[in-house]
């Protein structure tokens, strides 16, 4: 019913864009969850982030093809000094509702995104000030060098000033919270796409903005999005016609998509890794049978996890080959990752038994456990196995899944004892990955993912150090040592790199991205 819907509501943007003279190219497609908001400094979400970037443009972004940051909103940059960056502003640039993009707007911008209920200060992290030069011109200051800002820059989206003071909108949604405000639901962009509609969980509809300052590769006129929980539909959906791309096709599914003359598929690693964190901060753990003391905070109990998970099982029956078996946190196309960090501890639940009764616990004990179940690829069913591997070592884990929109939220306010989550890296810079889940958790983005609120302070020292280390190869060094360390401590419970596949109709073009968002200038309907 939902895709009917959507056919009809793009039955009726075509009928429209027909009238004024322009050939009509829509773009249906799917996937398994909807964003949480169109407030673009609210909630880091990657789904989000990329379809917010079909609307809202950053200062720079990167090239889908060489991974490169390029000139978007900003044409020019220049390192004044080693703590000031000097951008050009892009001329003649108008916010859909008619009003010129200037440097108020790009100040404003960029210190909403460090505000406090921002999720987006990690991108802004080092950033001290920014500054008006002139109509044109921005310079920030950061408080110490700072050799990934430009890739930072990539995630911080540029907002109307003079919009979001008429909308009450001068601060982020609080994504811990279900107040509003006017952005959350409604979008004042400079992209090449405007938003038309948004039913949550139902149906969203952009449509070409005419007057965009660039030029499109793409002719794409209007994008219907219809996100659809259960993957049996969406690939359904594909096989009849009714949508043209699925984002997260199911892997059993691939060697029929491959097969049909009318469909094709395009696959590559994603920068992702997705990874089991653990509550190592509360004395005792909210559902857990052990009273008056915390299990996940001994290393050995969190080792004993580890060593219970039979990945390479998981990767060939529960995701058919779609993740690659990983021991760290970052992948490979990420700064700072080594093969020696790849390589996992090994599956042995003959050891996992020892070290939990050496733990004091040779029963085991009962524990919360919560994931999604519409955000990765086939993430309630990897919960699923490991939990049943779990219960082989006496670890009774309490499976609980929520929707994407509701469990991000929950996480964050520190409701679950082990979660799974799934952490791609923007800046492809390992500081973005320990700064957000390892580093202890404190203000200007540290720790805003580190929701187990695991702490060492030799870490946290070394990811200062890398925060303004200007000598590359000792920076990567850095790096790597800190995540040599949290490995040490079993901080997270490590599980696989995605490996992304795309289905679409044979007539689509687009070109893969390592992040797994669309590049909405390039995409065709041919």
């Amino acid at each position: 019913m939902k895709f009917r819907i959507a056919l009809i509501a793009a039955a009726a943007g075509l009928a429209a864009l027909a009238s004024t003279g322009l050939q009509a190219k829509t773009f249906k497609w799917t996937s398994a969850a909807d964003i949480p908001t169109w407030d673009v400094h609210s909630q880091n979400n990657a789904l989000a982030n990329g379809i917010h970037a079909a609307v809202y443009e950053s200062l720079v972004y990167y090239n889908s093809r060489t991974f490169k940051p390029e000139p978007v909103l900003a044409t020019a940059w220049k390192q004044v000094t080693p703590t000031q960056l000097r951008l050009t502003l892009r001329s003649g640039v108008k916010f859909h509702d008619g009003s010129p993009f200037t440097a108020d707007d790009a100040v404003f911008s960029l210190e909403r995104a460090m505000a406090k209920t921002s999720n987006f200060a990690v991108y802004a992290q080092g950033i001290d000030r920014v500054v008006k030069v002139d109509a044109g011109t921005i310079d920030i200051f950061t408080k110490d060098p700072n050799p990934v800002l430009l890739n930072q820059l990539t995630e911080l989206r540029m907002m109307s000033k003079a919009w979001a003071e008429k909308n009450n909108s001068l601060a982020p949604k609080d994504i811990k919270t279900p107040e509003e405000n006017f952005a959350h639901r409604n979008a004042n962009g400079t992209g090449p796409f405007q938003l038309v509609s948004w039913q949550p969980d139902q149906k969203l509809v952009l449509k070409r903005n005419t007057a965009w300052w660039g030029k499109a590769d793409g002719n794409v006129t209007e994008v219907v999005y219809t996100p659809v929980k259960s993957v049996a539909t969406r690939m359904a959906a594909l096989l009849s016609g009714e949508v043209d791309f699925v984002l997260d096709p199911s892997p059993q599914d691939l060697v029929r998509v491959r097969g049909d003359s009318a469909l094709k598929v395009i696959d590559g690693l994603e920068n992702r890794t997705i990874f089991l964190g653990m509550d190592q901060f509360r004395d005792e753990l909210p559902g857990s049978d052990v009273k008056g003391k915390n299990p996940l905070k001994d290393v050995r109990v969190r080792r004993a996890l580890y060593q219970a998970i039979d990945m390479d099982s998981i990767a060939r029956v529960t995701l058919r080959g779609l993740g690659q078996p990983t021991g760290t946190l970052i992948a490979p196309q990420v700064n700072g990752w080594t093969q020696a960090l790849d390589k996992r501890l090994p599956f042995d639940p003959k050891a996992s038994q020892k070290l939990l009764a050496e733990a004091g616990y040779p029963n085991g004990f009962e524990v919360d456990f919560a994931c999604p179940n519409n955000r990765y690829i086939n993430d309630e069913q990897i919960c699923q196995a490991i939990a049943s591997m779990w219960t082989r070592v006496g670890v009774k884990a309490k499976l609980r899944t929520q929707p994407l929109a509701t469990y991000f939220p929950m996480i964050q306010r520190y409701e679950a004892s082990i979660y799974m989550l799934g952490w791609g890296v923007p800046t492809f810079d390992a500081l973005y990955s320990l700064q957000s889940l390892v580093r202890s958790v404190g203000a200007g983005g540290d720790g805003n993912y580190n929701v187990g609120r695991y702490s060492n302070p030799q870490v946290d020292a070394m990811v200062e150090r890398t925060k303004k280390e200007t000598d590359l190869k000792l920076r990567t060094e850095l790096l790597s040592k800190a995540l040599q360390l949290q490995a040490d401590d079993v901080s997270h419970l490590p599980l696989h790199n995605q490996v992304i596949p795309w289905a679409m109709k044979k007539n689509i073009d687009v070109v893969h991205r390592a992040d797994n968002r669309l590049d909405w200038r390039l995409i065709k309907v041919n």
